[in-house]
């Protein structure tokens, strides 16, 4: 009774016998037909070529459109150490800007730096993305992220104004248009550009206040690069080792093949008795 609560009440016992069930059934059904009419050597090549074969079309198509057994999604992953940048000169000592970029002064109000580094930002190849971009919403959340877990700044009290962009070309390409042989990938930069808000008094009864930004707060800066992730590298290894399997058996039956018809030639062949 108690082997059998656990079974019930630990999915992932009950997910790994669900599976050993449904290999014995499904393959050891197969394999029994097979044995009784062919022999249990041959059988099991035939049954073990069949599965191969179908793990690797299976595996194939997995491959091909990023389905079923995947690994890690692509996401955006902080810059160690410069990740959360909070004046212009770090933003410069990052690497973001040319080394001889000039920013402005600490001494400038927070609005004029936030505008004179938006503009070297663009000078320098970055591309100011539009708020209806995917990538918008996409680097602004995990922006969010960093700078909550980080404790720069708390939620609700930051907005997302900006998103630059910059890399991630695909290579190699014939022409400007032919990109089926593009697999690789240079690096992917994004900075996400994060205002201080003005706290609002909440009055109950209320509809809270409309977001402002603070412009006596300076702004800061989420340093991060895309990591492309490994969502296709599972079905990868499927579709490989299952066909590395499947040759490998289409070939020993093609020499057992071999081996039968030279035995049965008539060369090699027991003459009757009388």
């Amino acid at each position: 009774m108690a082997s059998m609560l656990a079974i019930n009440w630990e999915p992932q016992l009950r997910g790994i016998i669900i599976i050993i069930i449904s290999v014995g059934v499904l393959c050891g059904s197969v394999f029994l037909i097979l044995g009784t009419n062919l022999g249990a050597r041959l059988g099991f090549l035939l049954s073990l070529s069949a599965l191969a074969g179908w793990m690797f079309l299976m595996g194939a198509v997995w491959w091909s459109f990023g389905l079923g057994l995947i690994g890690e999604l692509p996401s955006w992953q902080p810059v160690p150490g410069q990740t959360i940048l909070q004046t212009p000169s770090a933003v410069k000592a990052a690497g973001v800007l040319d080394p001889d970029a000039a920013v402005p002064a600490d001494t400038a109000s927070p609005a004029e730096q936030a505008e004179a580094v938006d503009e070297l930002l663009v000078a320098n190849g970055w591309e100011r993305l539009a708020e209806s971009d995917p990538s918008f919403g996409q680097s602004a959340a995990s922006a969010g992220v960093e700078i909550e877990e980080d404790g720069t700044l708390d939620a609700g009290r930051y907005q997302v104004v900006n998103v630059f962009d910059k890399g991630g070309e695909r290579y190699p390409k014939i022409g400007e248009s032919v990109d089926f042989i593009a697999f690789l990938h240079k690096p992917h930069w994004i900075v996400v550009e994060v205002a201080t808000l003005v706290e609002q008094r909440e009055e109950p009864g209320r509809a809270p206040a409309r977001a402002e930004i603070d412009d006596s707060q300076p702004r800061r800066y989420v340093y991060m690069i895309r990591d492309l992730g490994s969502q296709r590298v599972p079905a990868a290894y499927v579709t490989i080792g299952s066909g590395i399997v499947f040759f490998t058996c289409c070939y020993l039956l093609h020499s057992r093949d071999r081996r039968v018809r030279i035995n049965r030639s008539t060369g090699l062949a027991v003459p009757a008795r009388e």
